[in-house]
């Protein structure tokens, strides 16, 4: 998967979470949990979301890698099948 499909999976996961946050404002090496206010439910809610479009099992020492949109994007891409 390139970074652009990559970006698309991020920002669609994101925003069925959490629709309030502008990711188009967003700094993308912004902490999601902390910058952007992102509660720990909906966190883990946006990280299922990466998890399910992806059809992979995220483990839970990844999910730091999830919490700037740069970061979920390089994650993405490394672990997308195919």
């Amino acid at each position: 998967m390139n970074e652009t499909s990559a970006r698309e999976v991020v920002v669609t996961a994101l925003g069925d979470v959490a629709p309030e946050i502008d990711v188009d404002t967003l700094d993308p090496g912004t902490s999601l949990r902390n910058g952007a206010d992102l509660d720990s439910m909906d966190f883990l809610a946006y990280v299922a979301a990466v998890s399910d479009a992806l059809g992979v099992d995220i483990p839970e020492d990844d999910y730091d890698r999830l919490d700037t949109l740069t970061g979920a994007v390089a994650y993405v891409v490394e672990v997308s099948p195919g």
